[in-house]
């Protein structure tokens, strides 16, 4: 669910202040409200979770002195002024130094509640989209989403932490849905580019003028921000599905890879979708790009290569969902286990993460099963098939150390919880969890 933005109601007359906070109370707001603009300065700070209604005539700090104040500490914040009849000019005046709108009294409340809705969702925006650059720059933060414990991801981990450091273009491949995009932002963000421009640039989204002069300018009077490449520099450009790229594109790439010189001033990172199709990232582009494109190289390991981080990543979709939509996670049976593990996942991580919405919206109404999904998904797939070969130890195994997890979550690291559940006594719980890499810690 999603939390309700505050307001700050900001007003010297005590009667307008319980009455515009009766108001967007009964629309589902959670307001507060400040006597003066000193006041409410104190709690109004940037990364502020609402938007702020307030009176332009106040005694002391007025409300032209008072919006100033909050553009200089966060100039997205929306601010909504309550004017006198006939206070055109100061209401310009508001407007110029950065009001989100203005209301005149005597003012329609559902009018006010209408200004409220968009500018709380402009500011719900605006700190969703510094939450994600936050996220993007933060290394820790980005390679925590690299789950997995297989031996596929302690590899990839390794790599993107190695070529980070180093200052080469990339070329990532990989079967569609493993997260390439995803891996270009981890070897921005451990890198020594981390607090530069992130551009990212969909090659295969655009005809050929639009990519360009998107890549390259000129730019159009209408256009509102530089070239990919300018945009980019001291950077790192990222080029989703490269592949796409003309010849005459791609000589003009290969022009401004050769003018930066060594180290390049912006570092192109380049993702192909080719792998999954037959073909090869090589084949599609001139022998000179591809090399200087992928003088470091990653490839990211399809999901059926990861074993048992199928089933934490299940686990993790269909808790993350569970709580969206304020229902159970659905439980997964033994052969459910087997069948995740064994199915053959074209579509890999974002095939995963849709069937275990599925699954969640499934058992929420209380029919399906996982199984159903799965096969629905895969016709061709036999249940007692399993794509890797491998032996029945290894799926047990899987299942055994997902249902510990599974409870030790649920139950928040009650040992006595969790053994009276599985019927297990203290010392077999204590060597499986051992075995399996899980410790009590983790789930406090």
């Amino acid at each position: 669910m999603t939390k309700a933005m505050k307001i700050a109601i900001v007003d010297d007359e005590k009667d307008m202040r319980q009455s515009i906070s009766q108001w967007l109370a009964l629309s589902g707001y959670d307001t507060e409200s400040f006597s003066s603009a000193e006041e409410a300065l104190g709690a109004l700070g940037t990364d502020y979770p609402g938007i702020v209604i307030s009176d332009i005539k106040m005694p002391g700090m007025d409300g032209i002195q008072f919006l100033k104040k909050l553009m200089g500490t966060d100039s997205a914040l929306p601010v909504i002024m309550i004017t006198g009849h006939g206070d055109v000019p100061m209401a310009v005046e508001a407007m110029r130094v950065g009001a989100f709108d203005f209301l005149e009294k005597p003012f329609n409340p559902d009018r006010m509640s209408e200004l409220a809705k968009k500018a709380t969702n402009a500011r719900r925006l605006t700190l969703d989209n510094r939450a994600l650059r936050r996220e993007l720059s933060d290394g820790g933060q980005i390679m925590r989403k690299l789950v997995g414990a297989s031996p596929a991801m302690e590899r990839l981990r390794e790599d993107v932490l190695d070529l980070g450091q180093a200052d080469g273009h990339v070329l990532i491949d990989g079967e569609t849905g493993t997260g390439k995009t995803l891996i270009a932002h981890a070897l921005h963000a451990v890198g020594m580019r981390a607090g530069k421009r992130f551009v990212l640039v969909s090659c295969a989204a655009m005809d050929e003028d639009t990519l360009m002069r998107r890549l390259f300018g000129p730019m159009q009077p209408e256009d509102s921000r530089l070239p990919a490449i300018e945009e980019a520099r001291g950077g790192t450009l990222v080029l989703e599905d490269v592949e796409s790229l003309s010849d005459a594109s791609q000589a003009r790439l290969l022009s401004v890879i050769n003018d930066q010189g060594t180290p390049p001033e912006t570092r192109i990172v380049a993702i192909c979708n080719l792998q999954d199709e037959g073909r090869t990232c090589e084949s599609a582009l001139r022998p000179d790009l591809y090399y200087r494109l992928a003088s470091l190289k990653i490839t990211v390991p399809p999901l059926r290569q990861r074993g048992e981080d199928i089933l934490t990543l299940f686990t993790s979709f269909s808790e993350q969902y569970a709580d969206e939509y304020g229902c159970e996670a659905p439980q997964v049976s033994a052969q459910e286990a087997a069948q995740l593990l064994q199915a053959p996942w074209p579509g890999n991580v974002r095939q995963l993460i849709n069937l275990a919405e599925r699954a969640v919206l499934q058992s929420r109404r209380g029919q399906g099963t996982i199984a159903s999904l799965l096969m629905s998904d895969h016709e061709e797939m036999q249940p007692v098939m399993t794509t890797e070969g491998k032996p029945l130890k290894e799926y047990v195994e899987a299942f055994e150390r997902m249902l510990i997890d599974n409870t030790m979550r649920r139950h928040k690291g009650s040992i006595s919880a969790v053994m009276d559940e599985l019927c297990l006594p203290r010392r077999t719980l204590n060597e499986k969890m051992a075995k399996y890499g899980l410790q009590r810690s983790d789930y406090l």
